[in-house]
Protein backbone atom coordinates (compact mmCIF):
# COMPACT_ATOMS: atom_id res chain seq x y z
CA UNK A 1 0.00 0.00 0.00
CA UNK A 2 1.31 3.49 -0.86
CA UNK A 3 2.02 5.45 2.30
CA UNK A 4 1.91 9.23 2.18
CA UNK A 5 3.42 11.06 5.15
CA UNK A 6 4.17 14.77 5.26
CA UNK A 7 7.71 15.59 6.42
CA UNK A 8 8.69 16.73 9.88
CA UNK A 9 9.92 20.31 9.83
CA UNK A 10 11.72 22.42 12.40
CA UNK A 11 10.36 25.77 13.54
CA UNK A 12 12.72 27.57 11.13
CA UNK A 13 11.00 25.84 8.25
CA UNK A 14 7.46 26.48 9.50
CA UNK A 15 7.31 29.83 7.66
CA UNK A 16 7.85 28.14 4.33
CA UNK A 17 4.71 27.37 2.40
CA UNK A 18 4.15 24.16 0.48
CA UNK A 19 3.88 24.23 -3.27
CA UNK A 20 0.79 22.10 -3.30
CA UNK A 21 0.08 18.43 -3.07
CA UNK A 22 2.79 17.40 -5.56
CA UNK A 23 5.56 18.84 -3.38
CA UNK A 24 4.10 17.12 -0.30
CA UNK A 25 4.17 13.78 -2.08
CA UNK A 26 7.76 14.30 -3.18
CA UNK A 27 8.79 14.93 0.44
CA UNK A 28 6.69 12.09 1.95
CA UNK A 29 8.39 10.05 4.69
CA UNK A 30 7.48 6.95 6.67
CA UNK A 31 6.90 6.83 10.41
CA UNK A 32 10.29 5.17 10.85
CA UNK A 33 11.96 8.09 9.09
CA UNK A 34 10.02 10.51 11.28
CA UNK A 35 11.14 8.57 14.35
CA UNK A 36 14.71 8.71 13.05
CA UNK A 37 14.59 12.50 13.08
CA UNK A 38 13.86 12.57 16.81
CA UNK A 39 17.41 11.33 17.32
CA UNK A 40 18.82 8.66 19.60
CA UNK A 41 19.83 9.79 23.06
CA UNK A 42 18.74 10.27 26.67
CA UNK A 43 15.08 9.45 26.05
CA UNK A 44 15.93 6.14 24.39
CA UNK A 45 18.34 5.24 27.17
CA UNK A 46 15.65 5.94 29.78
CA UNK A 47 13.14 3.69 28.01
CA UNK A 48 15.77 0.95 27.68
CA UNK A 49 16.72 1.14 31.38
CA UNK A 50 13.09 0.98 32.53
CA UNK A 51 12.39 -1.92 30.15
CA UNK A 52 15.46 -3.77 31.44
CA UNK A 53 14.35 -3.29 35.05
CA UNK A 54 10.86 -4.55 34.18
CA UNK A 55 12.37 -7.72 32.71
CA UNK A 56 14.56 -8.09 35.81
CA UNK A 57 11.46 -7.69 37.97
CA UNK A 58 9.79 -10.57 36.15
CA UNK A 59 12.76 -12.81 36.88
CA UNK A 60 12.99 -11.78 40.53
CA UNK A 61 9.27 -12.25 41.14
CA UNK A 62 9.09 -15.68 39.51
CA UNK A 63 12.49 -17.20 40.33
CA UNK A 64 13.02 -15.93 43.88
CA UNK A 65 10.89 -18.85 45.08
CA UNK A 66 13.78 -21.20 44.28
CA UNK A 67 15.89 -19.39 46.89
CA UNK A 68 13.39 -18.91 49.71
CA UNK A 69 11.60 -22.27 49.45
CA UNK A 70 14.35 -24.26 51.20
CA UNK A 71 14.22 -21.97 54.26
CA UNK A 72 10.46 -21.31 54.29
CA UNK A 73 9.11 -24.84 54.23
CA UNK A 74 8.61 -25.01 57.99
CA UNK A 75 6.80 -21.67 58.21
CA UNK A 76 4.54 -22.61 55.29
CA UNK A 77 4.46 -26.36 56.01
CA UNK A 78 5.86 -27.24 52.59
CA UNK A 79 6.10 -30.82 51.41
CA UNK A 80 7.89 -31.75 48.17
CA UNK A 81 4.54 -31.74 46.39
CA UNK A 82 3.67 -28.29 47.73
CA UNK A 83 7.09 -26.97 46.71
CA UNK A 84 6.34 -28.02 43.15
CA UNK A 85 3.00 -26.20 43.26
CA UNK A 86 4.53 -23.04 44.71
CA UNK A 87 7.26 -23.06 42.06
CA UNK A 88 4.74 -23.31 39.24
CA UNK A 89 1.85 -21.15 40.48
CA UNK A 90 3.33 -17.83 39.35
CA UNK A 91 3.56 -19.15 35.81
CA UNK A 92 -0.02 -20.41 36.03
CA UNK A 93 -1.08 -16.82 36.78
CA UNK A 94 0.86 -15.65 33.74
CA UNK A 95 -0.69 -18.30 31.53
CA UNK A 96 -4.31 -17.54 32.38
CA UNK A 97 -3.84 -13.79 31.94
CA UNK A 98 -1.39 -13.48 29.03
CA UNK A 99 -4.12 -13.49 26.39
CA UNK A 100 -6.09 -10.78 28.16
CA UNK A 101 -3.06 -8.52 28.65
CA UNK A 102 -2.04 -8.95 25.02
CA UNK A 103 -5.50 -7.92 23.87
CA UNK A 104 -5.63 -4.90 26.18
CA UNK A 105 -2.12 -3.80 25.19
CA UNK A 106 -3.01 -3.95 21.50
CA UNK A 107 -6.33 -2.14 21.91
CA UNK A 108 -6.00 0.14 24.94
CA UNK A 109 -2.29 0.87 24.94
CA UNK A 110 1.05 -0.46 26.16
CA UNK A 111 1.43 2.02 29.01
CA UNK A 112 -2.13 1.51 30.25
CA UNK A 113 -1.28 -2.15 30.84
CA UNK A 114 2.31 -1.90 32.11
CA UNK A 115 1.87 0.88 34.70
CA UNK A 116 -1.02 -0.49 36.82
CA UNK A 117 0.11 -4.12 36.67
CA UNK A 118 3.56 -3.23 38.02
CA UNK A 119 2.13 -1.32 40.97
CA UNK A 120 -0.52 -3.95 41.70
CA UNK A 121 2.08 -6.72 41.47
CA UNK A 122 4.25 -5.06 44.12
CA UNK A 123 1.28 -4.56 46.46
CA UNK A 124 0.41 -8.26 46.22
CA UNK A 125 4.07 -9.17 46.79
CA UNK A 126 4.15 -7.17 50.03
CA UNK A 127 0.93 -8.82 51.21
CA UNK A 128 2.28 -12.29 50.33
CA UNK A 129 5.29 -11.72 52.59
CA UNK A 130 2.86 -11.89 55.52
CA UNK A 131 1.28 -15.18 54.40
CA UNK A 132 0.85 -17.46 57.41
CA UNK A 133 0.18 -20.72 55.57
CA UNK A 134 0.80 -22.45 52.27
CA UNK A 135 -2.63 -21.91 50.72
CA UNK A 136 -2.59 -18.17 51.40
CA UNK A 137 0.86 -17.87 49.85
CA UNK A 138 -0.22 -19.99 46.88
CA UNK A 139 -3.25 -17.79 46.14
CA UNK A 140 -1.28 -14.56 46.51
CA UNK A 141 1.54 -15.76 44.24
CA UNK A 142 -1.09 -16.75 41.68
CA UNK A 143 -2.49 -13.21 41.74
CA UNK A 144 1.03 -11.81 41.57
CA UNK A 145 1.72 -13.93 38.49
CA UNK A 146 -1.37 -12.48 36.82
CA UNK A 147 -0.09 -8.92 37.33
CA UNK A 148 3.53 -9.73 36.45
CA UNK A 149 2.30 -11.11 33.13
CA UNK A 150 0.86 -7.72 32.17
CA UNK A 151 4.24 -6.03 31.98
CA UNK A 152 6.47 -8.94 31.02
CA UNK A 153 5.28 -9.40 27.43
CA UNK A 154 3.96 -5.90 26.74
CA UNK A 155 7.34 -4.31 27.48
CA UNK A 156 8.84 -5.93 24.36
CA UNK A 157 6.32 -4.18 22.13
CA UNK A 158 6.68 -0.95 24.12
CA UNK A 159 10.44 -0.63 23.80
CA UNK A 160 10.48 -1.70 20.15
CA UNK A 161 8.07 1.05 19.11
CA UNK A 162 10.35 3.85 20.32
CA UNK A 163 13.11 2.62 18.00
CA UNK A 164 13.65 2.32 14.27
CA UNK A 165 14.55 -0.85 12.41
CA UNK A 166 18.20 0.19 12.69
CA UNK A 167 18.24 0.49 16.49
CA UNK A 168 15.39 -1.78 17.64
CA UNK A 169 17.23 -5.08 18.06
CA UNK A 170 20.20 -3.47 19.79
CA UNK A 171 17.89 -1.58 22.18
CA UNK A 172 16.10 -4.79 23.13
CA UNK A 173 19.36 -6.60 23.75
CA UNK A 174 20.66 -3.74 25.91
CA UNK A 175 17.46 -4.05 27.94
CA UNK A 176 18.13 -7.78 28.19
CA UNK A 177 21.69 -6.99 29.30
CA UNK A 178 20.26 -4.83 32.11
CA UNK A 179 17.93 -7.72 32.94
CA UNK A 180 20.96 -10.01 33.20
CA UNK A 181 22.72 -7.57 35.52
CA UNK A 182 19.58 -7.50 37.67
CA UNK A 183 19.53 -11.29 37.68
CA UNK A 184 23.16 -11.30 38.78
CA UNK A 185 22.13 -9.50 41.95
CA UNK A 186 19.73 -12.27 42.98
CA UNK A 187 22.42 -14.44 44.66
CA UNK A 188 23.75 -11.31 46.40
CA UNK A 189 20.27 -10.33 47.55
CA UNK A 190 19.55 -13.82 48.76
CA UNK A 191 22.83 -14.05 50.65
CA UNK A 192 22.49 -10.54 52.10
CA UNK A 193 18.87 -10.97 53.19
CA UNK A 194 18.10 -14.66 53.74
CA UNK A 195 21.37 -15.61 55.42
CA UNK A 196 20.81 -13.21 58.32
CA UNK A 197 19.94 -14.14 61.89
CA UNK A 198 17.07 -11.94 63.01
CA UNK A 199 13.33 -12.22 63.46
CA UNK A 200 10.49 -9.82 64.15
CA UNK A 201 7.58 -11.24 66.19
CA UNK A 202 4.18 -9.94 65.09
CA UNK A 203 1.86 -11.30 67.82
CA UNK A 204 -1.16 -9.39 66.52
CA UNK A 205 -0.86 -11.42 63.28
CA UNK A 206 0.32 -14.63 64.87
CA UNK A 207 3.55 -14.91 62.88
CA UNK A 208 7.27 -14.21 63.10
CA UNK A 209 8.62 -12.04 60.28
CA UNK A 210 11.86 -13.71 59.16
CA UNK A 211 14.55 -12.75 56.60
CA UNK A 212 13.01 -14.85 53.82
CA UNK A 213 9.82 -12.80 54.05
CA UNK A 214 11.80 -9.59 53.60
CA UNK A 215 13.52 -11.21 50.62
CA UNK A 216 10.11 -11.64 48.96
CA UNK A 217 9.48 -7.89 49.30
CA UNK A 218 12.97 -6.89 48.13
CA UNK A 219 12.51 -8.93 44.94
CA UNK A 220 9.38 -6.91 44.15
CA UNK A 221 10.94 -3.45 44.58
CA UNK A 222 12.04 -3.13 40.91
CA UNK A 223 8.37 -3.46 39.96
CA UNK A 224 7.44 -0.53 42.20
CA UNK A 225 10.29 1.60 40.83
CA UNK A 226 9.33 0.84 37.22
CA UNK A 227 5.64 1.43 37.94
CA UNK A 228 6.47 4.91 39.23
CA UNK A 229 8.79 5.54 36.27
CA UNK A 230 5.98 4.68 33.84
CA UNK A 231 4.04 7.70 35.11
CA UNK A 232 6.71 9.88 33.49
CA UNK A 233 7.07 7.94 30.24
CA UNK A 234 4.63 8.40 27.34
CA UNK A 235 2.53 5.90 25.45
CA UNK A 236 4.13 4.21 22.44
CA UNK A 237 4.00 6.72 19.55
CA UNK A 238 3.54 3.93 17.03
CA UNK A 239 0.53 2.61 18.93
CA UNK A 240 -0.98 6.10 19.15
CA UNK A 241 -0.51 6.57 15.42
CA UNK A 242 -2.03 3.16 14.68
CA UNK A 243 -5.28 4.27 16.37
CA UNK A 244 -5.21 7.62 14.56
CA UNK A 245 -4.36 9.82 17.57
CA UNK A 246 -2.41 12.36 15.57
CA UNK A 247 -1.94 15.05 18.20
CA UNK A 248 -0.82 12.64 20.91
CA UNK A 249 1.67 11.06 18.50
CA UNK A 250 3.12 14.45 17.66
CA UNK A 251 3.49 15.31 21.33
CA UNK A 252 5.42 12.10 22.03
CA UNK A 253 7.74 12.63 19.06
CA UNK A 254 8.34 16.22 20.12
CA UNK A 255 9.13 15.09 23.68
CA UNK A 256 11.58 12.50 22.39
CA UNK A 257 13.25 15.10 20.16
CA UNK A 258 13.55 17.58 23.03
CA UNK A 259 14.92 15.11 25.60
CA UNK A 260 17.37 13.76 23.03
CA UNK A 261 18.87 17.24 22.68
CA UNK A 262 16.85 18.82 19.91
CA UNK A 263 17.30 22.59 19.89
CA UNK A 264 14.24 23.50 17.84
CA UNK A 265 10.65 22.36 18.18
CA UNK A 266 9.52 19.73 15.71
CA UNK A 267 6.56 20.80 13.62
CA UNK A 268 4.65 17.76 12.39
CA UNK A 269 1.75 18.69 10.07
CA UNK A 270 0.50 15.14 9.54
CA UNK A 271 1.53 11.48 9.75
CA UNK A 272 0.07 8.25 8.44
CA UNK A 273 0.72 4.79 9.84
CA UNK A 274 2.93 2.45 7.84
CA UNK A 275 0.51 -0.35 8.67
CA UNK A 276 -2.83 1.17 7.65
CA UNK A 277 -4.33 -2.24 6.81
CA UNK A 278 -7.79 -3.74 6.85
CA UNK A 279 -6.83 -5.54 10.07
CA UNK A 280 -6.15 -2.18 11.71
CA UNK A 281 -9.44 -0.70 10.55
CA UNK A 282 -11.34 -3.72 11.83
CA UNK A 283 -9.54 -3.51 15.16
CA UNK A 284 -10.44 0.16 15.48
CA UNK A 285 -14.09 -0.64 14.88
CA UNK A 286 -13.99 -3.39 17.45
CA UNK A 287 -12.80 -0.98 20.13
CA UNK A 288 -16.14 0.81 19.93
CA UNK A 289 -18.03 -2.30 21.03
CA UNK A 290 -19.20 -2.74 24.60
CA UNK A 291 -20.41 -5.62 26.74
CA UNK A 292 -18.78 -8.90 27.71
CA UNK A 293 -19.76 -10.70 24.50
CA UNK A 294 -18.43 -7.88 22.34
CA UNK A 295 -15.28 -7.81 24.46
CA UNK A 296 -14.68 -11.54 23.97
CA UNK A 297 -15.47 -11.26 20.26
CA UNK A 298 -12.99 -8.41 19.90
CA UNK A 299 -10.30 -10.37 21.75
CA UNK A 300 -10.97 -13.35 19.49
CA UNK A 301 -10.70 -11.15 16.40
CA UNK A 302 -7.39 -9.82 17.71
CA UNK A 303 -6.04 -13.36 18.12
CA UNK A 304 -7.27 -15.07 14.94
CA UNK A 305 -4.87 -13.24 12.56
CA UNK A 306 -1.91 -14.79 14.40
CA UNK A 307 -3.05 -18.24 13.26
CA UNK A 308 -4.10 -17.36 9.73
CA UNK A 309 -1.97 -18.17 6.71
CA UNK A 310 0.09 -14.97 6.71
CA UNK A 311 1.45 -15.43 10.24
CA UNK A 312 0.75 -19.12 10.96
CA UNK A 313 4.31 -20.32 10.35
CA UNK A 314 5.81 -17.56 12.49
CA UNK A 315 3.34 -18.10 15.34
CA UNK A 316 3.77 -21.88 15.33
CA UNK A 317 7.57 -21.81 15.36
CA UNK A 318 7.79 -19.06 17.97
CA UNK A 319 5.27 -20.73 20.31
CA UNK A 320 6.85 -24.20 20.11
CA UNK A 321 10.33 -22.77 20.63
CA UNK A 322 9.20 -20.64 23.57
CA UNK A 323 7.53 -23.65 25.17
CA UNK A 324 10.66 -25.81 25.19
CA UNK A 325 13.07 -23.02 26.06
CA UNK A 326 10.94 -22.22 29.12
CA UNK A 327 10.71 -25.92 30.04
CA UNK A 328 14.49 -25.87 30.39
CA UNK A 329 15.33 -22.38 31.63
CA UNK A 330 12.51 -22.07 34.16
CA UNK A 331 11.26 -25.60 34.76
CA UNK A 332 14.72 -27.09 35.26
CA UNK A 333 16.05 -23.95 36.97
CA UNK A 334 13.54 -24.28 39.81
CA UNK A 335 15.49 -27.37 40.87
CA UNK A 336 18.87 -25.72 40.36
CA UNK A 337 19.49 -25.05 44.10
CA UNK A 338 18.57 -28.66 44.93
CA UNK A 339 21.01 -30.17 42.41
CA UNK A 340 23.82 -27.70 43.06
CA UNK A 341 23.44 -28.15 46.82
CA UNK A 342 23.67 -31.91 46.36
CA UNK A 343 26.85 -31.56 44.30
CA UNK A 344 28.30 -29.07 46.78
CA UNK A 345 27.63 -31.37 49.71
CA UNK A 346 29.24 -34.27 47.85
CA UNK A 347 32.41 -32.29 47.09
CA UNK A 348 32.56 -31.04 50.68
CA UNK A 349 32.09 -34.47 52.24
CA UNK A 350 34.23 -36.34 49.68
CA UNK A 351 37.24 -34.14 48.87
CA UNK A 352 39.20 -35.35 45.86
CA UNK A 353 36.51 -37.85 44.85
CA UNK A 354 34.56 -37.57 41.57
CA UNK A 355 31.16 -38.91 40.59
CA UNK A 356 28.57 -38.53 37.83
CA UNK A 357 26.03 -35.73 38.33
CA UNK A 358 23.03 -38.04 38.29
CA UNK A 359 24.65 -40.50 40.68
CA UNK A 360 25.01 -37.66 43.18
CA UNK A 361 21.34 -36.77 42.72
CA UNK A 362 20.34 -40.42 43.27
CA UNK A 363 22.48 -40.61 46.41
CA UNK A 364 20.93 -37.41 47.76
CA UNK A 365 17.42 -38.73 47.20
CA UNK A 366 18.19 -42.10 48.80
CA UNK A 367 19.72 -40.34 51.79
CA UNK A 368 16.54 -38.30 52.30
CA UNK A 369 14.31 -41.34 51.92
CA UNK A 370 16.26 -43.17 54.60
CA UNK A 371 15.32 -40.48 57.12
CA UNK A 372 11.91 -39.22 56.13
CA UNK A 373 8.92 -40.13 54.04
CA UNK A 374 8.45 -38.10 50.80
CA UNK A 375 5.39 -36.29 52.23
CA UNK A 376 6.96 -35.50 55.59
CA UNK A 377 8.37 -32.08 56.41
CA UNK A 378 12.09 -32.39 57.13
CA UNK A 379 14.49 -30.25 59.18
CA UNK A 380 14.23 -26.47 59.11
CA UNK A 381 17.45 -24.79 57.90
CA UNK A 382 17.52 -21.01 58.12
CA UNK A 383 20.31 -20.57 55.57
CA UNK A 384 21.36 -21.87 52.16
CA UNK A 385 24.70 -23.54 51.42
CA UNK A 386 27.36 -21.16 50.11
CA UNK A 387 27.82 -23.48 47.11
CA UNK A 388 24.39 -22.45 45.83
CA UNK A 389 25.34 -18.78 45.87
CA UNK A 390 28.73 -19.40 44.27
CA UNK A 391 27.40 -21.30 41.27
CA UNK A 392 24.39 -18.99 40.93
CA UNK A 393 26.74 -16.01 40.80
CA UNK A 394 28.94 -17.79 38.28
CA UNK A 395 25.94 -18.41 36.05
CA UNK A 396 24.80 -14.78 36.23
CA UNK A 397 28.30 -13.45 35.46
CA UNK A 398 28.45 -15.64 32.36
CA UNK A 399 24.92 -14.48 31.49
CA UNK A 400 25.93 -10.82 31.66
CA UNK A 401 29.10 -11.39 29.63
CA UNK A 402 27.21 -13.27 26.92
CA UNK A 403 24.49 -10.62 26.76
CA UNK A 404 27.19 -7.96 26.35
CA UNK A 405 28.67 -9.82 23.38
CA UNK A 406 25.28 -10.38 21.75
CA UNK A 407 24.34 -6.72 22.24
CA UNK A 408 27.41 -5.74 20.20
CA UNK A 409 26.85 -8.24 17.37
CA UNK A 410 23.03 -8.30 17.20
CA UNK A 411 22.93 -5.92 14.20
CA UNK A 412 25.82 -7.64 12.45
CA UNK A 413 24.84 -11.28 12.86
CA UNK A 414 21.51 -12.91 12.05
CA UNK A 415 19.26 -13.51 15.06
CA UNK A 416 18.65 -17.01 13.72
CA UNK A 417 22.39 -17.68 13.73
CA UNK A 418 22.78 -16.41 17.31
CA UNK A 419 19.90 -18.54 18.59
CA UNK A 420 21.00 -21.71 16.79
CA UNK A 421 24.60 -21.41 18.03
CA UNK A 422 23.44 -20.72 21.60
CA UNK A 423 20.98 -23.62 21.64
CA UNK A 424 23.39 -26.15 20.13
CA UNK A 425 26.18 -25.10 22.50
CA UNK A 426 23.96 -25.35 25.58
CA UNK A 427 22.52 -28.72 24.59
CA UNK A 428 26.09 -30.01 24.23
CA UNK A 429 26.90 -28.74 27.73
CA UNK A 430 23.80 -30.45 29.10
CA UNK A 431 24.79 -33.83 27.66
CA UNK A 432 28.42 -33.46 28.73
CA UNK A 433 27.29 -32.59 32.28
CA UNK A 434 25.80 -36.06 32.79
CA UNK A 435 28.40 -37.96 30.75
CA UNK A 436 31.58 -36.69 32.43
CA UNK A 437 32.55 -38.30 35.78
CA UNK A 438 34.18 -35.13 37.09
CA UNK A 439 32.00 -33.42 39.69
CA UNK A 440 33.36 -29.87 39.51
CA UNK A 441 33.43 -29.84 35.69
CA UNK A 442 29.91 -31.31 35.55
CA UNK A 443 28.69 -28.57 37.89
CA UNK A 444 30.09 -25.87 35.58
CA UNK A 445 28.63 -27.54 32.48
CA UNK A 446 25.28 -27.78 34.27
CA UNK A 447 25.47 -24.03 34.91
CA UNK A 448 26.29 -23.37 31.22
CA UNK A 449 23.19 -25.33 30.19
CA UNK A 450 21.02 -22.48 31.48
CA UNK A 451 22.62 -19.96 29.10
CA UNK A 452 20.03 -21.19 26.62
CA UNK A 453 17.73 -18.72 28.39
CA UNK A 454 19.49 -15.93 26.48
CA UNK A 455 17.85 -17.29 23.34
CA UNK A 456 14.47 -16.34 24.81
CA UNK A 457 15.37 -12.64 24.70
CA UNK A 458 16.86 -12.93 21.21
CA UNK A 459 13.68 -14.71 20.11
CA UNK A 460 11.66 -11.86 21.64
CA UNK A 461 13.68 -9.35 19.60
CA UNK A 462 12.99 -11.41 16.48
CA UNK A 463 9.29 -11.86 17.26
CA UNK A 464 8.46 -8.14 17.38
CA UNK A 465 9.85 -7.87 13.85
CA UNK A 466 7.53 -10.60 12.57
CA UNK A 467 4.21 -8.83 13.31
CA UNK A 468 2.65 -5.40 12.65
CA UNK A 469 1.95 -2.92 15.44
CA UNK A 470 -1.68 -4.03 15.88
CA UNK A 471 -0.69 -7.66 16.54
CA UNK A 472 2.73 -7.24 18.16
CA UNK A 473 1.75 -7.24 21.84
CA UNK A 474 -0.79 -10.04 21.34
CA UNK A 475 1.83 -12.12 19.51
CA UNK A 476 4.33 -11.64 22.34
CA UNK A 477 1.73 -12.47 24.99
CA UNK A 478 0.55 -15.62 23.19
CA UNK A 479 4.12 -16.84 22.64
CA UNK A 480 5.09 -16.11 26.24
CA UNK A 481 1.90 -17.80 27.42
CA UNK A 482 3.19 -20.94 25.70
CA UNK A 483 6.51 -20.33 27.42
CA UNK A 484 4.86 -20.12 30.84
CA UNK A 485 2.98 -23.34 30.12
CA UNK A 486 6.41 -24.80 29.45
CA UNK A 487 7.58 -23.52 32.83
CA UNK A 488 4.72 -25.25 34.64
CA UNK A 489 5.17 -28.47 32.67
CA UNK A 490 8.94 -28.37 33.11
CA UNK A 491 8.80 -27.77 36.85
CA UNK A 492 6.53 -30.75 37.41
CA UNK A 493 8.22 -33.08 34.91
CA UNK A 494 11.63 -32.43 36.42
CA UNK A 495 10.20 -32.90 39.90
CA UNK A 496 8.76 -36.26 38.86
CA UNK A 497 11.84 -37.54 36.98
CA UNK A 498 14.90 -36.04 38.64
CA UNK A 499 14.94 -38.38 41.66
CA UNK A 500 14.58 -41.66 39.73
CA UNK A 501 15.34 -40.83 36.06
CA UNK A 502 17.86 -38.02 36.21
CA UNK A 503 19.48 -38.89 32.86
CA UNK A 504 16.11 -38.93 31.12
CA UNK A 505 15.46 -35.38 32.34
CA UNK A 506 18.60 -34.16 30.59
CA UNK A 507 18.03 -36.25 27.45
CA UNK A 508 14.54 -34.82 27.01
CA UNK A 509 15.80 -31.28 27.54
CA UNK A 510 18.70 -31.60 25.10
CA UNK A 511 16.61 -33.31 22.42
CA UNK A 512 14.03 -30.54 22.73
CA UNK A 513 16.75 -27.91 22.30
CA UNK A 514 18.06 -29.60 19.16
CA UNK A 515 14.52 -29.64 17.74
CA UNK A 516 14.13 -25.93 18.52
CA UNK A 517 17.38 -25.13 16.71
CA UNK A 518 16.04 -26.81 13.59
CA UNK A 519 12.66 -25.03 13.84
CA UNK A 520 14.30 -21.61 14.17
CA UNK A 521 15.94 -22.07 10.77
CA UNK A 522 12.45 -21.94 9.23
CA UNK A 523 11.47 -18.57 10.73
CA UNK A 524 10.46 -16.15 7.92
CA UNK A 525 11.98 -12.76 7.23
CA UNK A 526 10.96 -9.92 9.52
CA UNK A 527 7.92 -7.92 8.47
CA UNK A 528 9.88 -4.70 8.94
CA UNK A 529 12.39 -5.81 6.32
CA UNK A 530 9.60 -6.59 3.89
CA UNK A 531 7.82 -3.31 4.66
CA UNK A 532 10.97 -1.30 4.07
CA UNK A 533 11.61 -3.05 0.77
CA UNK A 534 8.02 -2.47 -0.35
CA UNK A 535 8.15 1.20 0.64
CA UNK A 536 11.38 1.77 -1.29
CA UNK A 537 9.98 0.03 -4.35
CA UNK A 538 6.80 2.11 -4.16
CA UNK A 539 8.80 5.32 -3.86
CA UNK A 540 10.79 4.44 -6.97
CA UNK A 541 7.62 3.66 -8.91
CA UNK A 542 5.89 6.87 -7.77
CA UNK A 543 8.49 9.68 -7.92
Amino acid sequence: MVVQVLPIQTSNDSTKTTNGKLKALEEAITFSEALERTGYGKFNYLVIIVAGLILANVLLETSAVAFYMPVAHCDLELTNFRKGLLSAIGYVGMIISSHLWGFLADTKGRKRVIKPTLIAGFVVTVISSFAMDFWTMLCLRLINGIFVSGASATVYAYISEFHTDRTRSKAMMIASFIFAIGAMFMPFLSFAVINREWSLPLPFMGLVYKPWRLFVVVCGIPGLVCGIAMYFLPESPKFLLSINKQEETKEVLQKMYKVNGGKEKLVIPHLLSEEDTDEDVESSKNKKSYGILSFLQTMWNQTVPLFQRKYLRSTTIVCITQFWLYVITNGLYMWFPYIINAMGEFMKNNPGKNEYLCEIVYYKNEHLNENVDNSTIIDCPDKLENTTYMYSLLMEIIYVSTYAVITVIINRVSKKCIMVIMILSCSSCGLAAIWLPYTSISAILYVLLFLVGISINVLGAATVDLYPTKLRAMAMCVSLMMGRIGSVVGTNIVGALIADSCEMTFYISCFAMLSCAILILFLPRSITTETTATTKATTQENP
